[in-house]
């Protein structure tokens, strides 16, 4: 924990959905959660604002699905962000109502004050923090935005053409949406920035410009109480077309270090290194004759084999494979939102499922059982529950287990098992200092998981 305390606060934007690096992401676990290195695209963005705020500084905007992913992942960062700092959007809004939100809650707080806005899920060096530190004194006049100096012509990103320089920063004098390639390479060769979706405001005058252009979201959160409340009468609607592209007070500030929102799998093979014939080998095996410029990605064992195959992405784990051109994969979206429109819930979840307390992954499933992989963390249990509809089996794998079943508890061993009938409440905890992991056997006539009945939980969860 910083034993300082800085005057910058921030607010991380952290209720995406998975659709464009479907199947790696889903509906249920985003891309800001995934681990695609040592640690997710969110957590990497929680150490970055940690250069500029304490760890009760920081305030994530996400939703009820979401809000574990966040306390989990910020507690194997070692900190532990309080509860109050996690704002549940009731429905997602677009960007400026979560700002809002956050920046609301801020200015109740603390009052007047200087807050960063960052997405989750970017790539971002960490020395960019110290130019976003320094702009304080600007932040107090303008809106401040920041733009990344071009590495190439992309299609994918918006762009700011800044103007006259006002100290460290410059007016801006236009905003242009996503271009084709033509105009793209127009807007470098004229100077302007990639629109990286950052900010740095202060409070008053974001609300004196939000009073401004977005009257009906600052009278919703003045007047109503309740988040469900304000959330019901205001619009979906971008910071950027609610505010950025109308105020005169918008400046914004040049940034050339290493940035990318990683919006396709294109952009993910740009960041990550290759092999000498430009293939992205990444968590697999492999057995490549005369194929280049590749990415590969496997979470299932297998040996992947490509021949004579170029300029592909090979997205392979335990329930999809995806199979497409490079350049075709901003289209990856359009599987996700057609499986979603089917209700196919490999739309919204892995075979894996986080929860609060660890994991499981389904390793077998029909109409009348299931078979689990179930991971508890240390000192973590799940709630005391009952099914109505089926039996489970457990056998311990690694680690002990303490069981509770009515009111008997237990400890099991690696290897030893216990039964729990139908309509018994019952309760698993790792009381141990490694994770635990047990093999779970459901049987009955209906194993899905809306058949649970909570009576205690330590997560909140209904």
């Amino acid at each position: 924990m910083y034993e300082w305390r800085n005057i910058i606060k921030s607010i991380i934007l952290a209720g995406g959905s998975g659709t464009r690096l479907w199947p790696l992401s889903r509906e249920k676990y985003p891309k800001q959660f995934l681990k695609l290195n040592e640690k997710s695209l969110f957590q990497d963005t929680v150490s970055r604002c940690l250069e500029i705020s304490d760890i009760n500084e920081i305030y994530v905007v996400t939703n009820e699905s979401q809000k574990f992913f966040v306390i989990g992942q910020i507690e194997e960062l070692g900190y532990e962000i309080p509860k109050e700092n996690i704002l549940l959007e009731p429905v997602a809004k677009n960007t400026l109502p979560a700002i809002t939100y956050g920046m609301h809650l801020i200015k109740k707080r603390f009052g007047n004050d200087f807050v960063g806005i960052f997405s989750s899920d970017h790539i971002l060096d960490k020395s960019a923090m110290q130019t976003i530190k320094n702009a304080e004194a600007l932040a107090s006049e303008y809106l401040l935005t920041f733009g990344i100096v071009p590495t190439s012509p992309h299609t994918g990103y918006g762009y700011i053409k800044p103007a006259d320089p006002i100290g460290m920063a410059f007016k801006v004098l236009e905003f242009k949406e996503k271009p084709d390639i033509y105009d793209a390479k127009k807007y470098i060769k004229e100077g302007f920035l990639w629109n990286s979706g950052m900010f740095l405001f202060e409070t008053t005058v974001f609300f004196e410009e939000l009073e401004k252009y977005a009257p009906d979201i600052s009278t919703a959160f003045r007047n109503y109480e309740t988040i469900e409340e304000i959330y019901e009468k205001i619009p979906y609607i971008s910071i950027d077309y609610g505010i950025i592209e109308k105020s005169s007070k918008v400046a914004v500030i040049k940034l050339a270090e290493r940035w990318s929102d990683l919006g396709n799998f294109s952009a993910l093979y740009n960041e990550f290194d290759k092999d000498e014939n430009n293939n992205v080998i990444h968590n697999c095996e492999e057995e490549i004759i005369n194929s280049y410029g590749n990415l590969i990605h496997s979470k299932t064992g297998k040996i992947v084999s490509l021949i004579d195959v170029n300029d592909m992405i090979v997205v392979d784990t335990m329930d999809a494979l995806l199979i497409c051109p490079k350049s075709s994969s901003q289209k990856v979206k359009d599987v996700a939102s057609s499986l979603k429109d089917k209700n196919d819930e490999r739309a919204q979840l892995h075979q894996t499922a986080y929860r609060p307390w660890g994991s499981y992954t389904i390793l077998e499933n029909s109409e009348g059982h299931k078979i689990k992989n179930i991971v508890v963390l240390p000192q973590k249990k799940l709630s005391l529950q009952l099914h109505h509809h089926r039996s489970e089996h457990w056998v311990v794998v690694k680690g002990m287990a303490r069981v509770q079943v009515d009111e008997e508890q237990y400890f099991l061993r690696q290897g030893e098992s216990t039964f729990i009938r139908a309509g018994i409440k019952h309760r698993l905890t790792n009381p141990g200092k490694v994770p635990l992991e047990i093999i779970e056997v459901q049987l009955g006539d209906y194993v899905e998981e809306d058949d649970i009945v909570r009576f205690d939980d330590d997560y909140g969860r209904e």
